[in-house]
């Protein structure tokens, strides 16, 4: 009985690590996705000149998932199904801070509201902030997301340690 509970005390420790790893990733792997639908929104915009909500449906289904649900309420909001708002859009994007957030929005707002050289002028504008955004989450996943591994893995060890 008492081994069982080092066993199960050792892996609610890796999972409480794994779940503040998993925080990090979904940032890191959010804004390299957000990045890529820009970068196919300017070069799209400026050779096909298909309509918004075509572009979006006919991205990269594998980079499409790390999107956290942002292009499928803006999809809804073209449809004119929902609003573009906050609570609509970010349903699924818990891992995102406030000003993020707000940022994706307004970048959401813009597109399809002018011309298409200002339009690609935007774009750019808001990829170099998206890419300042990446650098920082990457910063955060070396820092914090492996350093959570680690002090799961170290404080079951102890606990194993402790119990035996």
């Amino acid at each position: 009985m008492r081994y069982i509970i080092i066993v199960v005390l050792f892996v609610i420790c890796l999972v409480i690590g794994f779940i503040f790893f998993s925080k990090y990733d979904k940032r890191k792997k959010f804004f390299t996705s957000l990045i890529m639908l820009a970068e196919k929104l300017t070069v799209e915009i400026n050779f096909s000149r298909e309509r918004l909500k075509v572009l979006i449906e006919n991205f990269d289904k594998n980079t499409k998932q790390n999107l956290l649900g942002i292009d499928e309420g803006f999809i809804s909001y073209l449809d004119k199904r929902v609003e573009l708002n906050e609570k609509e859009i970010f349903k699924k994007a818990d891992v995102l801070k406030k000003d993020e957030k707000d940022f994706i929005l307004l970048f959401l707002k813009t597109l399809g509201r002018s011309d298409v050289e200002n339009q690609t002028k935007e774009i750019a504008n808001f990829n170099k902030r998206f890419q300042e955004m990446k650098a920082s989450s990457d910063l955060e996943y070396k820092k914090y997301g492996t350093l959570s591994l680690k002090l799961s893995l170290i404080a079951g060890l102890f606990f194993v340690i402790v119990l035996i």
